[in-house]
Formats: C-alpha cells, structure tokens, sequence
C-alpha cells in the first residue's frame, strides 16, 4: 500500500500509519467514535495541534532546559526498565501438558457448589405474603403472582432469579431455597428486605468444573508463577553482582 501523507506541518508529515496508531491506542470506549470520518478529522486536527506545540517548543530551546532533560533521563531510564523486563520474560511459555497436570492434581480448586435456580415474590407485610399464598394454593401461576404483587425487580421475569450458590443470598432466604424440594413453595422467609414467597425450579449438585472451561485460567496462574520464579532468581542473582548500600534509617 502506497505511503499516504495525510498532512505536512512544518515539513514534518503526518501518514495514514500514524493516525492509525493512535487510533489503536485510543481508550477502548473511545474507539468506536473515533473510528468515523469525523472521528478521525478529529484525531488528524489534534496531532497537527501536538506536532505544532513540538515544533514550536524546539524553537524556543526548551529541550535543552534542564529540568526537561532531568525529566527525560528518568523516563529514558524507566522504559529500559521495562524494556529489560519484558526481555527477561519473552521465552517463558506454559503448555498445555503442564496446564493437565494441575488441573488433574487440583480438583478440589475447581468444585463448583451446589445451586439452586428459584423464583420468589417479595412484599413488605407478612399478612400481603399469606394472601397471595392463598392464591397460590386456589390456582394462580406463581409468575403471574409475581409481576402482580413482588416488589423486586425480578417481577419483569416472574420472579426469576436464576441460579445462585451459597453464599449468594440473605440467610434466611438461602437457608429456606436450599432445603426446598423441587417444585416446592414456601410459607413466607423473612428476611431485612421484607417478606419472600420462594418456588424452587431446580437443583444442580456441586460438580468439577470441566477442563476447557478452566483451561485459560489455569494457564494464566502458571505463566504467573513462572514469570515472577524467573524474575526473582535473576534479580538475586544480580544483587550478588553489583554493589548495593542501603539506609533505611530514613525511611522512618
């Protein structure tokens, strides 16, 4: 593809590949806006505007001013850091070997619990929970029930709150949906947000996550682990080679 020169300031030329770049690096939530052509009239105007302020500062002197220099040396000095860094770690790879052996040496860490997908109706008086109850029990459809009386947002989906493990839920609520039977509708839970009728829709038994769904977490945790073993052995091993004083007195 030919070079495409966008705009010249200064003589200085601003490409298609630059503006590109800069899209590519804009805020993520940014870059569907940007990426139109007003978007990118935008993005050309202000890299004109940054080129200008470059060029214009270079006139002035001011890249020869101290403080300018003291400042450049310390970011010249920090991206070596991560320069250096990032070349200590490149080789280091995790496969997909490894990753099989700690997932079969490590179920218990991948145990989903039990859970319970339940619909409820809440109110603010237990006396409102019983009546509905009654209506209930004389035919009416608990969703309909729900999108009727429950003033929790759930009303919208009959009461629906799909499935939840323990530790989701108040208490109260929890306790009573756990030791439900399937189909099963409670007398009124109390709980700190009023009064729940709770139906239980199903049940699933605790189960080991399946492999592929753990996969990328598992191979993400040993990359970890491998990368900071390598960083600490070779920043020990550095520590031996040059002189280090410290004085942490004053840190107090």
């Amino acid at each position: 593809m030919s070079r495409q020169v966008l705009a010249t300031v200064g003589g200085s030329e601003i490409t298609r590949e630059d503006l590109d770049l800069v899209l590519k690096h804009a805020p993520k939530e940014q870059q569907m806006q940007l990426n139109t052509f007003a978007g990118k009239q935008y993005l050309l105007n202000e890299m004109i505007t940054q080129q200008i302020l470059y060029l214009d500062a270079k006139e002035k002197g001011l890249d020869k001013d101290e403080a300018y220099l003291k400042e450049l040396k310390a970011l010249e000095e920090n991206l070596l850091k991560q320069y250096a860094v990032k070349k200590l770690l490149e080789d280091v790879k995790v496969d997909e070997e490894e990753v099989k052996e700690y997932y079969e040496k490590n179920h218990e860490q991948f145990v989903k619990g039990e859970s319970v997908k339940a619909k409820h109706i809440l109110v603010k008086e237990e006396a409102t929970a019983k009546d509905i109850l009654n209506e209930l029990e004389g035919g009416k459809s608990f969703e309909e029930a729900a999108k009727e009386y429950s003033q929790c947002p759930s009303k919208a989906n009959g009461g629906d709150l799909g499935y939840f493990n323990k530790g989701q839920m108040v208490p109260e609520f929890e306790k009573t949906a756990f030791e439900l039977e399937v189909g099963a509708i409670s007398e009124p839970v109390k709980t700190q947000f009023g009064y729940h009728i709770i139906k239980v829709e199903d049940k699933k038994d605790s189960t080991v996550m399946p492999f592929e769904q753990v996969q990328k977490q598992i191979e993400n945790y040993i990359l970890r682990s491998k990368q900071d073993e390598k960083y600490k052995t070779y920043t020990d091993q550095l520590r031996s080679k040059f002189n280090i004083k410290t004085n942490e007195e004053l840190l107090k």
